[in-house]
């Protein structure tokens, strides 16, 4: 599946700065994006009204998490790796599992959390145009930022850019 993608030159503004990647017409169509974002590689999805945003890879192996599925699990919306199956929420970046009381023959398996596993980003709308502005990656170590850079990138970044609207003068 192709995606469109969008690119900015990471040298020419701050790391911490909303970096635009579409707009709300783009996301509406294809309900999924991918973009660099200063030199790091993210997927922006379009699911159900609300924009959610997190490094490309999968943080268990590098799975392309552009390519997988959205499924709901226990309530909570969810990227599904489609390497591993791995099952990430949109909204927090954690990864969840199925668990069951292996002392209980009755129980029930319930989903539960591993944590914060995948890195996510904030998506900003303004006047129909979508930014987003990456976490900061020394508030905490995520374990999607192993993926997140250098020799595992998936999107080949264009000769020319585009020009696109600033954040600031819109």
């Amino acid at each position: 599946m192709d995606l469109p993608s969008c690119t900015q030159d990471p040298q020419t503004i701050e790391d911490n700065s909303p970096v635009y990647v579409g707009t709300e017409e783009d996301f509406k169509k294809c309900q999924r994006m991918t973009a660099v974002v200063h030199d790091r590689e993210v997927v922006i999805f379009y699911h159900k009204g609300e924009y959610h945003a997190m490094d490309i890879r999968c943080y268990h192996s590098g799975g392309p998490l552009h390519l997988g599925e959205i499924e709901d699990f226990d309530g909570r919306t969810c990227i599904v790796c489609p390497w591993h199956k791995y099952k990430i929420t949109l909204s927090t970046g954690e990864g969840l599992y199925q668990s069951i009381n292996p002392k209980d023959p009755s129980a029930v398996p319930k989903w539960c959390s591993k944590g914060v596993k995948q890195r996510i980003h904030t998506v900003t709308v303004k006047n129909g145009h979508i930014y987003v502005t990456l976490s900061k990656a020394s508030d905490f170590k995520c374990d999607s930022d192993f993926y997140a850079t250098g020799q595992f990138k998936v999107i080949q970044r264009p000769s020319t850019l585009r020009k696109v609207p600033n954040f600031k003068n819109i």
